[in-house]
């Protein structure tokens, strides 16, 4: 624990990549193999599932640090993380602890199935046996929220400095269906397991949005280009007689999506498609508000695959007769998928094809771009004919142009502290529009970005002065403040007050010149919803797809 925790240290001290790669590298040179293993699991979303709800750790960090319970919480406000507001407020070690990473963990695991005093019992011990740092680690470790500021990409090539293996062969290894409690660290990164290969996906290819105006990247020509669908990314590997579906998040899903098991009695083994998986009713896609319904679910009932129907949407093919295609060029690999697509097409199979369009000017591609929300997509991607199918976000080939953001001016009606360098300003603000008749604002999003550092001080010091009511870490404040709020998609949703949700709502600026009385109602936001879905007119039964 000692060498992950100054790792963990060293890591959180820099904002250099560098930096971060060369102290990644050390570490997996110098750390017991098993230690590696549980670092690559945490580092890659594999850690252990929490075993002590938060509300326990509060209450018994206050009681060793025999402090009142409102105190620590006055201190967790205004530190904003509770690990760290742990290891700051609990008495100072007064002995070391030399147990590894690998034995903390370990016994994490086995805490969840023990009972509250002895969860208590081993909290305790592990506090006053470890110093700050180390202390802060374990009870991040404790939460599950372990976020350090680590991509996996950079820890695959602080992996390869480390092994000398390449980067791209290690990402393909690591997105494997591993355990770290299972796997030793020779058989996860130095030797292949060839009876796994069959089921492992292909590193996923991301893009960059386009920064500047799209007629930098050069001439129109070389470029083909498609819609870009708002689901989730995934790729669907046939191998072996059998089908598996993973997730851009290297998850294997093939459980969520049953009804596209029938695709392996129509897509011959050697075959893996990258594409995204879209609800689909009645030969329209749905929104990505329609797919949570299916995220995060353990089982799929009956009734669920009725209501959110799934389909891939087909924009690419890596693999073809068991051989890799990733080097052949976009416009050829197109080619191979199309002519899979068209020899399936009329099987009313629970899979698309997303239609590459080729344009004379930037200007029609700027039309078609404006058609993105008629055809439920986020905008448009720009893919170089030639190019290959690489690995991470690599910038030159491919490119996301996605839709102007949606806005509606809102009042700021509520607000909390933030976290991290933030966490002593309120800047996490929920906002309000109008109903009917201008009596009552009615929340319809939260939003913590798109300020300025200034700007964030002069409402956080406006928040401190006029808070009407407090409810715990949130209060509410006199409507006085007009924002003009950004957001990429909207869909009815029976889970929010206003009975609508939007998609990544942001701030995009502070609207001075706007009283509160300018705000946006309720009814101009349901304005902005498509007619079909507003009229109820998306009909939620699965039908063959068409191309």
């Amino acid at each position: 624990m000692k060498l992950f925790a100054a790792l963990i240290k060293t890591l959180d001290s820099t904002n250099k990549t560098n930096e971060k790669v060369k102290a990644l590298a050390h570490y997996f040179k110098e750390a017991p193999d098993k230690d590696k293993v549980w670092t690559i699991a945490i580092l890659s979303h594999r850690r252990p599932p929490r075993p002590v709800n938060t509300t326990l750790l509060r209450e018994w960090a206050s009681e060793l640090a025999n402090i009142p319970l409102w105190l620590f919480e006055e201190s967790y406000h205004i530190v904003g993380d509770l690990a760290e507001t742990i290891a700051l407020v609990v008495p100072a070690a007064k002995e070391s602890s030399d147990k590894s990473l690998t034995q903390f963990l370990e016994e994490m695991i086995s805490l969840k199935r023990k009972t509250d005093e002895e969860k208590k019992e081993h909290l305790f011990d592990n506090w006053a046996n470890l110093n700050y740092y180390e202390r802060f680690v374990f009870t991040k470790l404790i939460t599950g929220s372990f976020r350090i500021g680590v991509s996996q990409k950079l820890m695959t090539r602080a992996l390869s400095q480390a092994t000398d293996i390449e980067e791209d062969v290690l990402a393909y290894k690591l997105m494997g269906d591993w355990k770290p409690q299972t796997v030793t660290f020779h058989d996860l990164v130095i030797e292949e397991d060839a009876s796994q290969e069959f089921s492992r996906p292909y590193p996923f290819y991301l893009a960059y949005a386009v920064e500047d105006e799209p007629a930098a990247l050069g001439n129109v020509s070389d470029f083909l280009a498609e819609h870009k669908w708002d689901g989730i990314r995934s790729q669907t590997i046939f191998r072996n007689g059998e089908v598996f579906i993973w997730s851009r998040g290297e998850e294997l899903v093939t459980d969520k999506y049953p009804e596209l098991e029938i695709l392996k009695e129509h897509i011959p083994d050697g075959t893996v498609i990258d594409g995204e998986l879209l609800p689909f009713y009645n030969g329209q896609i749905g929104t990505f508000n329609d797919l949570q319904a299916r995220i995060g679910r353990k089982t799929v009932s009956k009734k669920m695959l009725k209501e959110v129907p799934v389909i891939i949407k087909a924009y690419d093919i890596l693999e073809w007769e068991g051989k890799d295609l990733r080097e052949t060029a976009f416009a050829k690999r197109r080619s191979i998928l199309e002519s899979l697509y068209s020899n399936i097409t009329d099987k009313g199979l629970p899979i698309g094809i997303s239609e590459t369009m080729e344009f004379d000017s930037w200007e029609a591609m700027a039309q078609e771009r404006e058609r993105s929300r008629e055809m439920r997509s986020e905008g448009l991607m720009i893919k170089r004919k030639d190019s290959p199918y690489r690995v991470g976000r690599k910038k030159g080939d491919w490119w996301k142009w996605k839709v102007d953001p949606l806005t509606i001016d809102a009042v700021l009606t509520y607000a909390m502290r933030g976290h991290g360098r933030r966490s002593n300003l309120f800047t996490d603000y929920t906002f309000g529009l109008w109903n009917e008749d201008k009596t009552e604002l009615v929340t319809f999003a939260k939003a913590y970005s798109g300020l300025t550092d200034a700007e964030f001080r002069k409402v956080d010091n406006w928040i401190k002065k006029n808070t009407l009511e407090r409810f715990g870490p949130v209060r509410s404040v006199t409507p006085h403040h007009v924002f003009e709020i950004a957001f990429e998609g909207i869909a009815l949703s029976k889970r929010h007050k206003s009975g609508i949700a939007t998609r990544f709502p942001r701030m995009l600026r502070w609207r001075h010149d706007k009283k509160i009385e300018d705000a946006n109602t309720l009814e101009d936001l349901k304005g902005m919803i498509p007619s079909n879905e507003a009229e109820g007119q998306v009909v939620k039964e699965s039908l063959p797809p068409t191309k």
